[in-house]
């Protein structure tokens, strides 16, 4: 899961949000770094990683993918299933994306002097051009898929993948709304094994 679904599955504590946004420019000991809640945010996002990289019905999705775009079929999935997300909020809250994203936006940029420098980079791109909000669009998931390939540090082809997910829309729409409710039980179970 990309960047929306992560933030959504955060719920509404803010240290869980916050360590959810900035778990993958945390490396080995700098959890040490964080206060017990922001830490907790780090593990379950690693969680939903981990649970949605193995699952079968995730594993379907970048299979169709992987001839092309090898290991970088999952990033591609993970924005895939944002845009659904995004395309069918209301499914999934009663408050509209423009304010959930704007209201995360205003969270995350208060406590922006706490990051690690990846993530403040991130979350400047990301309030430019407002990914959370334009990933319902296809032309924000193109968007999004371009700026990951300039980032990439191989040619991974990502630009193109606009073309995979209008080809397959409906099953990969299936895939996601297959998938997701079994991520947000999985979350809503899970509780991190921190040490005190």
């Amino acid at each position: 899961m990309n960047f929306l679904a992560h933030i959504y599955l955060s719920k509404t504590d803010t240290n869980i949000m916050i360590g959810n946004f900035i778990a993958d420019f945390v490396k080995g000991n700098q959890l040490n770094n964080y206060s017990k809640q922001i830490v907790k945010g780090i593990l379950i996002h690693r969680e939903i990683d981990r649970f949605t990289d193995s699952h079968e019905i995730v594993k379907s999705s970048k299979n169709r993918l992987w001839n092309k775009y090898r290991h970088y079929s999952s990033v591609i999935v993970d924005i895939y299933y944002d845009h659904f997300l995004s395309k069918n909020w209301n499914d999934y809250s009663s408050e509209p994306l423009e304010i959930f994203t704007e209201r995360n936006y205003a969270v995350l940029t208060e406590h922006i002097s706490d990051f690690p420098e990846g993530a403040k980079q991130t979350l400047k791109f990301m309030k430019q051009t407002d990914w959370l909000y334009n990933y319902q669009f296809l032309s924000g998931i193109e968007m999004a898929l371009n700026g990951m390939s300039k980032r990439a540090t191989f040619d991974s082809k990502m630009e193109f993948a606009i073309e995979e997910l209008n080809q397959d829309y409906d099953l990969y729409k299936t895939e996601f709304k297959s998938f997701f409710p079994l991520l947000q039980k999985h979350i809503d179970q899970f509780e991190p094994d921190q040490k005190s």
